[in-house]
């Protein structure tokens, strides 16, 4: 029999679980981490210049400082799985409806090493940015694989009527919330090692995107969510041990 107190957090610790796995979920699948406002298009010469760099990003081969120079100086937006520019609407050498074109990152380009000069591989690699690059899109995986562990473990329980494995399904959503607060330190740690030895153009301005707010909000909701489970867990375990010292007395 479980006290009505420890099912309404259970209860919500389903909720805020359910909420944090969405936030996250959309969060990979975006591409708004990190967006970039770059200046107007002026001159047949810029938009020349302009025309190379998107054909570049779009059918040449896979180079950080060809993508990156492509994000500065056309509205990029950035994610852990998309990269997109925004062409102007006005240019002549675009004929697509939708001037947004996003372009994924591979699954080997997420293993590509990063160098210390981006675009030059005699530079050597620069191993910080490397590892932050691999754990920013490892990290929020690993979290996901974290709450279908938890949610599979709290289905098993739910069938045998027991509260036993509570705790251990907190913990396994404190380590969720944990990974997923990683996630973000390791996108803005890496983005701003990245501006440090790329050269911005002038007037180019970069803010954070809502898909990296949303990251953000699920590990708390994570957190929230593991502090309810784990409090569960405790009391009905004192409280059962109280009754059963309180039965054999």
């Amino acid at each position: 029999m479980v006290d009505n107190r420890y099912a309404t957090a259970l209860v919500i610790s389903c909720v805020l679980s359910l909420l944090a796995t969405v936030y996250l979920s959309v969060a990979i699948g975006t591409q708004h981490w990190y967006q970039y406002t770059s200046p107007p298009v002026r001159g047949e010469a810029n938009v020349s210049e302009l025309r190379s760099l998107y054909e570049e990003f779009m059918d040449g081969e896979f180079d950080e400082k060809t993508y990156s120079d492509t994000l500065f100086r056309l509205n990029g937006t950035t994610g852990l799985w998309w990269r997109c520019v925004l062409v102007p609407s006005h240019t002549h050498w675009y004929k697509e409806s939708d001037p947004r074109t996003c372009v994924s990152f591979t699954l080997p380009q997420q293993f590509t090493p990063k160098y210390k000069e981006p675009g030059n591989h005699n530079s050597g690699e620069d191993m910080l940015r490397t590892y932050l690059w691999r754990c920013q899109f490892l990290l929020p995986l690993i979290s996901l694989g974290l709450v279908v562990l938890a949610g599979l473990i709290g289905f098993c329980a739910c069938l045998c009527h027991s509260l036993t494995p509570t705790l251990g399904i907190g913990m396994l959503h404190l380590l969720a919330g944990l990974c997923t607060l990683a996630t973000v330190c390791c996108y803005l740690a890496g983005m701003d090692l990245l501006h440090r030895v790329s050269v911005l153009p002038g007037k180019v301005d970069g803010s954070l995107g809502w898909s990296l707010y949303l990251a953000l909000i699920s590990s708390p909701l994570h957190m929230m969510a593991a502090a309810l489970l784990v409090w569960a867990a405790r009391s009905h375990s004192q409280n059962y041990y109280r009754m059963t010292a309180y039965r054999v007395a």
